[in-house]
C-alpha cells in the first residue's frame, strides 16, 4: 500500500495543476494517454511478475492523469488492487511466468489473481469498473481511442496471473497476517463498488466485457507464445530525469506565458 501512495505523490501535483489552470490540463491529459499506453507496451512482454505489476502501476497513472476530474477515485481503487497483487506475488514460488506456467500454484492465491485481476480490467462486481467507466466519461474524442487500447494491454497484461495454471495443495501454510490483508483489500475493493453505481448500465457492462475478453484472447493466441525482451534504456535513471525535466519546463512555461 505504500507503494500506491509513493508513486501517486509525484502524479497528483501535475493533477492539481490541471486542475487549479485549465490551460495546463490538456498537456497533463496528453501525457496521461501516453504514459498509459507506454506502461502497457511493456508490460504485455514482461515475463517477470513484478517487473510487471511495476508497469502495470506506470499505466495506471496514466489513466490518473487523463481524467483529473476522477483522479481521486481511480488511484484509491488502484492502490487497493495493486496492493492485493503486489503481497499475493510475493508468495509465488518464483517470478517468472515461464516457470509458473510449468507448475500449479495454490489456488487461494490464483483467487486473488483472479479477483484482482478483473477489478483493475474493469469487470463488474468490483470498483475498477466503477473507476474505469468514470474515467471514460470524462475524456475527450482524442483520448478514447488510445484509453481502450491501454485498457485492453491491461487485460492481456492480468490475463497472465489468471491464466496461470492452479490446484489446492494437500498442505497449505496460512498466513493470518497475510490473509487479514487481503480481505481488507478485497473488501475495501467491493465496498468502493457502491460508490458510483450509475457504472451498471448494460452498455457499460457489454463493453468491459468486450474489452476483457479481447485482451484475453489476444494473450492466449499471441502473447503467451511468445518472449520478447523490449530495451531497458527507457528505464535508465538519466533517461527519466531528462524526460521529467523536459515535461516540468514545459509546464512552467505555459503558467508564465
Amino acid at each position: 500500500m505504500l507503494s500506491g501512495v509513493v508513486v501517486k505523490a509525484g502524479v497528483f501535483p501535475l493533477v492539481r495543476c490541471a486542475l487549479l489552470v485549465p490551460s495546463l490540463a490538456p498537456v497533463v491529459e496528453l501525457f496521461g494517454v501516453t504514459t498509459a499506453i507506454w506502461g502497457v507496451g511493456y508490460g504485455v512482454f514482461e515475463q517477470d511478475t513484478k517487473r510487471l505489476l511495476a508497469f502495470s502501476t506506470i499505466s495506471q497513472l496514466g489513466f490518473v492523469m487523463a481524467a483529473p476530474v476522477v483522479a481521486g477515485f481511480y488511484a484509491l481503487t488502484h492502490g487497493l488492487v495493486k496492493a492485493a497483487l503486489f503481497l499475493t506475488a510475493g508468495q509465488l514460488p518464483s517470478r517468472s511466468f515461464k516457470e509458473l506456467q510449468t507448475m500449479a500454484i495454490a489456488t487461494p492465491y490464483w483467487f486473488v489473481f483472479v479477483a484482482a485481476g478483473c477489478s483493475i480490467s474493469g469487470l463488474p462486481l468490483f470498483a475498477g469498473f466503477g473507476s474505469k467507466i468514470l474515467v471514460t466519461k470524462n475524456l475527450y474524442s482524442w483520448q478514447e481511442i488510445a484509453m481502450n487500447i491501454a485498457a485492453v494491454g491491461t487485460a492481456i497484461c492480468f490475463a497472465k496471473f489468471i491464466f496461470l495454471p492452479h490446484k489446492l495443495p494437500q498442505k497449505f501454510q496460512f498466513k493470518a497476517g497475510f490473509w487479514l490483508a487481503i480481505v481488507v483489500l478485497l473488501g475495501g475493493l467491493a465496498a468502493a463498488n457502491g460508490f458510483y453505481p450509475e457504472a451498471y448500465q448494460l452498455s457499460n457492462a457489454l463493453k468491459a466485457l468486450l474489452i476483457t475478453g479481447l485482451g484475453w484472447l489476444i494473450y492466449l493466441m499471441i502473447f503467451k507464445r511468445i518472449t520478447l525482451k523490449l530495451p531497458r534504456m527507457l528505464e535508465q535513471f538519466e533517461q527519466l530525469i531528462g524526460v521529467m525535466s523536459v515535461v516540468l519546463t514545459g509546464l512552467f512555461w505555459m503558467v508564465l506565458a
